[in-house]
């Protein structure tokens, strides 16, 4: 495994620790732990007790290394250790949790509870409304016992009064300090309310944006926060001016606000979205706003039960900042949209999972054909991905999302390991192919990358000329001097780089005196149109001339078509690589395909 890589239990620890992480984070905002005893909480410990007939009882928190009673009967001490607690237990599953006899139990008959006579626990867990498990609604007795569905139901009940407590006391208020509208919570509240008053209504989400996030960080940076703080107010009061006070309007974020409306028809929500819009513009204070400040509203139906509060808050952001992208200022939410940017936020969630498996990513190579004596020297490997449910995901798809991201780095780990691998077997057997590989930017941003990649074909045993690496023009250019360094290096070891879609990035011709390159690729959107337009047969011989003077070797990409590679012959291009010769194979197919070429 390579030591960017990740592998399978590494990455399942990795998950646990940041879910854990966020779990007592939940936990520390509530400001709970080691807080004096509360009437509100010993009641329902009192109420528990009693009514299951058992001599404990208690609300217990998970901590990071204890479990802290926040109330308690029939207990002296006020924490014991996590390790080995059955409250602990709970916070790990988020379920209920039911020993009916501690010293029958592997797990739990040498624990600390077990030493101190308890044999009997029960425990439902204590939730918030994101999801994170604080602790415990646990009873306990002396003595082994049973418990039935019925009182499972009501110990979730208390559990769920501890919560409401909880929220209500300690955690999460009903209403913005900024705005004094009701607030997120409020808002999942209010549509739970509705569910049950109104089952299988239809509703909109008004989701109003007066500012996106590049202009809130430059007024907070040019202002300071005070300003943004006001500005959010002001425009809370002025759209609920706007709406009038029998409109309830929440405050979900800075200068963001949603509401709900009923209504069938879009386009007369689409004018009231684009008549508020128009209120928020006149604002006093935004229009003294030192940026340009645009407001967008989104307009997302949503059937109440079909969907949580969640949901709807985020298709009516979705709407929202489509409307901001094509500047309409309003629009109504698109699944289409939606849908494609939920598959990319999947494929990125998923690619980590891809990474670690065995059959998921996969290496194809596409051979590059000298012209003048029709011979392939070698091949670019070219990623590929089936995901388990998706199927075939296209690279044109998910390297763009990728290649911006910490997964990049382990990718290009994977894709270098995979193809040195592949290459040290053609060796093995005579085969003295050359394989090019595909570096993103972020690459050439580690320190080490020239030298982890030299080490590792000479811990495989193969010449430089084995390997080749291909950046495209965006790529070089957007790298400062130090990201040059890496290339230099490994130019100067004897290693070939190559300019990959050559002609679609900067293109400038100072850059070309300067590039540690030997290599020129022409991208195939000028190759695709040689056999009728004259201006590409122009722009190709144009680069190749260009390219040749300067001394690099040329390749052209894409070439589909006989005459295409004729007329290319005809001007000197060194290599071509595109369907005439070949498609992409895996590599036992490239085998065979190079033994009858030969």
């Amino acid at each position: 495994m390579d030591e960017h890589g990740y592998g399978p239990e590494q990455a399942h620890q990795e998950r646990e620790q940041g879910r854990e992480q966020a779990r007592l984070y939940a936990l520390r905002q509530l400001n709970l732990l080691d807080t004096p005893p509360s009437e509100s909480f010993d009641r329902i410990t009192r109420m528990a007790s009693k009514f299951f007939g058992m001599p404990i009882a208690a609300v217990s928190l998970t901590d990071a290394d204890r479990q802290w009673f926040k109330s308690r009967v029939g207990v002296e001490h006020w924490q014991i250790p996590r390790f080995q607690a059955c409250c602990g237990e709970v916070a790990d599953s988020s379920d209920v949790v039911i020993v009916p006899d501690l010293l029958e139990s592997p797990t739990y008959r040498d624990s600390l509870l077990a030493r101190s006579g308890i044999r009997f626990y029960a425990g439902a867990p204590l939730q918030t409304q994101e999801g994170y498990t604080l602790g415990a609604m646990c009873v306990l007795d002396t003595q082994p016992r049973d418990i039935s569905e019925e009182e499972v139901a009501i110990l979730q009940d208390m559990a769920a009064m501890v919560m409401a407590q909880i929220e209500m006391q300690h955690a999460f208020g009903r209403i913005d300090p900024l705005t004094g509208l009701p607030n997120r919570s409020q808002f999942v509240e209010d549509l739970d309310d509705l569910l049950r008053d109104a089952p299988g209504q239809q509703r909109y989400a008004l989701f109003t944006e007066v500012l996106d996030i590049a202009q809130a960080s430059m007024l907070n940076r040019v202002m300071g926060p005070a300003y943004l703080d006001e500005l959010t107010h002001v425009a809370g009061r002025g759209l609920q001016e706007t709406l009038g006070i029998a409109q309830r309007l929440y405050s979900v974020g800075p200068c963001q606000y949603v509401h709900l409306v009923e209504g069938n028809d879009e386009s007369e929500l689409l004018d009231e979205a684009l008549r508020l819009r128009q209120a928020l513009m006149s604002l006093d204070l935004i229009r003294e706003a030192p940026v340009l400040v645009r407001p967008a509203i989104g307009v997302a139906p949503l059937s109440l039960g079909a969907e949580g509060a969640a949901d709807s808050l985020r298709t009516a952001h979705s709407a929202c900042q489509d409307a901001r992208q094509t500047e309409s200022g309003a629009g109504v939410y698109s699944h289409a949209l939606d849908a494609r940017y939920r598959r990319h936020f999947r494929l990125l969630s998923d690619f980590r999972e891809a990474l670690e498996s065995r059959d998921q990513l996969r290496l194809v190579y596409q051979p590059r054909v000298e012209l003048g004596s029709r011979a392939c020297r070698g091949a670019e490997a070219l990623l590929r991905w089936r995901h388990p449910e998706l199927g075939e995901v296209s690279p044109v798809e998910f390297i763009p999302l990728i290649e911006n991201t910490p997964l990049a780095t382990p990718l290009t780990a994977w894709v270098l390991r995979t193809a040195i691998d592949q290459v040290k077997a053609w060796h093995d057997q005579g085969l003295a192919l050359c394989v090019s590989l595909n570096v993103s930017a972020c690459n050439l941003d580690e320190a080490d990358f020239a030298q982890r990649l030299l080490a590792r074909i000479a811990e495989a045993g193969l010449p430089l000329a084995a390997i080749e690496i291909e950046l495209t023009e965006t790529a070089l250019f957007s790298q400062g001097r130090a990201a040059w360094q890496q290339l230099d290096t490994l130019e100067a070891a004897g290693m070939r780089i190559a300019i990959d879609d050559f002609g679609t990035g900067y293109s400038s011709l100072a850059y070309l005196q300067d590039i540690p390159a030997k290599i020129v690729k022409i991208d195939r959107t000028f190759i695709r149109g040689l056999d009728v337009e004259s201006r590409s047969r122009t722009l190709v011989k144009s680069m190749l001339r260009m390219a040749h003077d300067l001394g690099y070797h040329v390749v052209a990409e894409g070439v589909e078509t006989k005459r295409t590679c004729e007329y290319l012959e005809a001007l000197g291009c060194n290599e071509v690589q595109g369907y005439w010769f070949a498609r992409p194979m895996e590599a036992a197919a490239f085998q065979k395909w190079l033994g009858e070429l030969r």
